[in-house]
């Protein structure tokens, strides 16, 4: 809004080789539009579980606590809790006596088996579900928690498990489908693809596999956690498919403790239409590398290019790749 206040003109005129001041009369203000009242805070029922021990074989013990942030006596209410798939709860439901007068908090115990600890790095999460009558009026609230065991791989290149690309003088390293084929470096290399190049797509500058042919270049996922720091609107991921079914959801942990899960895909290689699962075509190469040597000239074999959206305020602290293992992935990027 611009500043209201008194506006003063200079008039001149030469009145018998005089410079005559005439004061300019005062302009009102336009008076200002009534502030829009603020939106309201919805109050929301609060749910959450206390650390999980996880050192297992072993039973541990669960806190969850329910908070009536609502206007309401909460009354009726019951908790359940649930761990990973397979963990055994007792109970699995439980019964607050009585009521939560606003701003009130009841807290409850579960008991679950916890089975002992494997190798590796590991995502488990725990979600606790509340069901009442009054309080919000909402009826129900859910509260989740994550623990995790391990450390994730430092970066993506830590996760490469596949050949993707070849030299068309040794083509037998390469197995990008499963069949033995493999990406040719030297027309990847036609189109700007060499060993450490940026790539820049959907926004995010990506960078190609630094490495050398027949070596290890790229991640068919599986579940890896990758670490991943920073903070942006997207998370860009460059890569091609193998079969129609090259899809899956990622999951970015952010410094916070919370979670995002978006889900993407990449065509076949070769004969899915370029937009399929909404990927974006990065590059065409022509022809591939077979166990035999190069071949099928005039046929093109493509790098993609697919987002997920993120949250801008969050920092993030690591990814979890899709269970999809015909989802092959040379790089991941943070776009703005």
């Amino acid at each position: 809004m611009r500043s209201a206040g008194l506006i003063t003109s200079l008039r001149a005129a030469a009145v018998a080789g005089a410079l005559l001041l005439v004061p300019a009369q005062a302009v009102a203000a336009a008076p200002a539009a009534p502030a829009a009242p603020a939106e309201p805070v919805e109050a929301r029922t609060e749910v959450s579980i206390s650390a999980v021990d996880l050192d297992g074989p072993a039973i541990s013990t669960v806190k969850v606590t329910v908070k009536n942030a609502g206007p309401d006596r909460m009354r009726s209410l019951k908790v359940s809790f649930a761990g990973p798939v397979g963990w055994a709860v007792q109970p699995s439901v439980r019964t607050v006596d009585g009521s939560l007068a606003k701003g009130a908090a009841a807290e409850t115990e579960f008991r679950i088996q916890v089975p002992e600890r494997r190798p590796g790095f590991m995502v488990r999460t725990f979600t606790a579900t509340a069901t009442y009558t009054g309080g919000d009026g909402k009826g129900s609230a859910t509260g989740t928690r994550s623990e995790r065991t391990g450390v994730p791989l430092a970066n993506l290149a830590a996760a490469y498990n596949g050949v993707a690309i070849t030299d068309e003088t040794n083509t037998t390293p390469g197995d990008f489908d499963g069949e033995g084929n493999s990406f040719s470096a030297q027309k990847l290399a036609a189109v700007g693809l060499t060993p450490g190049a940026s790539v820049d797509a959907l926004g995010a500058r990506l960078t190609w596999p630094d490495v050398a042919a027949g070596t290890k270049d790229n991640v068919a996922s599986a579940g890896q956690a990758i670490t991943l720091e920073g903070a942006g609107s997207k998370l860009v991921f460059l890569g091609s498919g193998v079969t129609s079914g090259a899809s899956g959801s990622a999951t970015v942990h952010y410094k916070d403790g919370t979670s995002v899960q978006g889900s993407f895909g990449f065509p076949n290689w070769s004969f899915d239409p370029a937009n399929a699962h909404g990927a974006t075509l990065v590059k065409s190469t022509d022809g591939r590398n077979r166990p035999s040597g190069y071949g099928n000239a005039g046929i093109a074999y493509r790098v993609f290019a697919h987002s997920i959206t993120i949250d801008p305020a969050k920092q993030i602290d690591f990814v979890v790749l899709p269970s999809n293992g015909n989802l092959h992935i040379f790089d991941m990027a943070i776009a703005p």
